[in-house]
């Protein structure tokens, strides 16, 4: 299939996926490998998983409005799930709505940059082993479901 077809196949991307998008590409560039819409148990989807070339893993949520952000009980439920917790946000984004203990990126859909480093709370190591092989399993199986989607 032609990238034309491909691209005329796929639906538009919603406002918090082009964020995402440029989020994930940013985070390419400290060499972090990251998947979008990520469920690391179930109840739980988070905007975007990264894994650091160290082992480290970073939760990063994509907000696209102010009623996207006040909409949004559940993000402190993410905390354990991560080493360093980031809002993503485009640079028209009310940023004063944002918890100050948080990490900050500032997005659009082709890159971002970290403005406020989110305070690293180490995951015990049990919690980042498990939750890095169900990572790399789930990175697996996404991938073989585009090479065989049935």
């Amino acid at each position: 299939m032609s990238e034309i077809q491909l691209s005329a196949a796929l639906p538009a991307l919603t406002p918090g996926q082009l964020l995402a998008r440029g989020v994930c590409r940013h985070l390419a560039s400290y060499n972090f490998s990251a998947l979008e819409e990520y469920v690391p148990e179930r109840g739980k989807r988070v905007d975007v998983m990264a894994l650091g070339p160290k082992g480290e893993i970073w939760v990063i949520e994509c907000k696209s409005s102010r009623a996207d952000f006040l909409s949004d009980s559940k993000w402190d439920g993410y905390l354990q799930w991560c080493d360093r917790f980031f809002w993503a946000v485009d640079a028209d984004f009310p940023t004063g709505l944002l918890p100050a203990e948080t990490g900050l990126i500032i997005a659009d859909a082709y890159g971002g940059e970290v403005v406020r480093m989110g305070p690293e709370n180490k995951l015990p190591g049990p919690r980042r082993t498990a939750i890095i092989r169900k990572f790399a399993r789930d990175a697996a199986r996404r991938l073989q479901a585009l090479r065989d989607p049935r």
